[in-house]
């Protein structure tokens, strides 16, 4: 699986407590499951909910859903435009330690779609691009470098 250490380093280049503070980020992975498609290869895709919990956050909840948002647009994009996942593909709880600091948790949907070929006496496997929508302008959600 390669998209939660994606979202990790993400949210550590855009979130500045993040940055400052990695330990305070803490990815799993649950539900997970693999679905093969039954062609005549064995590709396969994984499913499974990437719960991500931030402690001791003293910063604005909008500095962390946003980034998590633009790494959902390339990385997940059907949580914007399929109606179906969009309702339950990215949820939160908080837990309001004080006045100051909340414990974030975050659930996502995730899949990867990875095909596999036999490649001579093993298998070749590779991880697949998500679609990119070519209506997109990542300019109105993503920061300038």
């Amino acid at each position: 699986m390669m998209k939660p250490n994606s979202l990790r380093q993400a949210l550590t280049e855009a979130v500045a407590d993040l940055a400052r503070n990695p330990e305070k980020l803490h990815i799993f992975v649950d539900e997970g499951r693999i679905v093969a498609t039954g062609t005549k290869t064995l590709s396969f895709e994984y499913q499974y909910t990437l719960t991500l919990i931030v402690t001791d956050y003293g910063d604005s909840a909008d500095s962390l859903m946003v980034p998590i948002l633009a790494w959902l647009r390339v990385n997940q994009s059907e949580l914007f435009f399929n109606p179906d996942r969009r309702a339950d593909g990215f949820k939160f709880e908080a837990d309001i330690l004080n006045h100051n600091t909340v414990d974030i948790s975050v659930k996502l949907a995730l899949t990867e779609r990875v095909t596999v070929r036999v490649a001579g006496g093993g298998y070749q496997v590779d991880h697949q691009p998500e679609p990119v929508n070519e209506h997109d302008d990542p300019s109105t959600w993503r920061p300038a470098p």
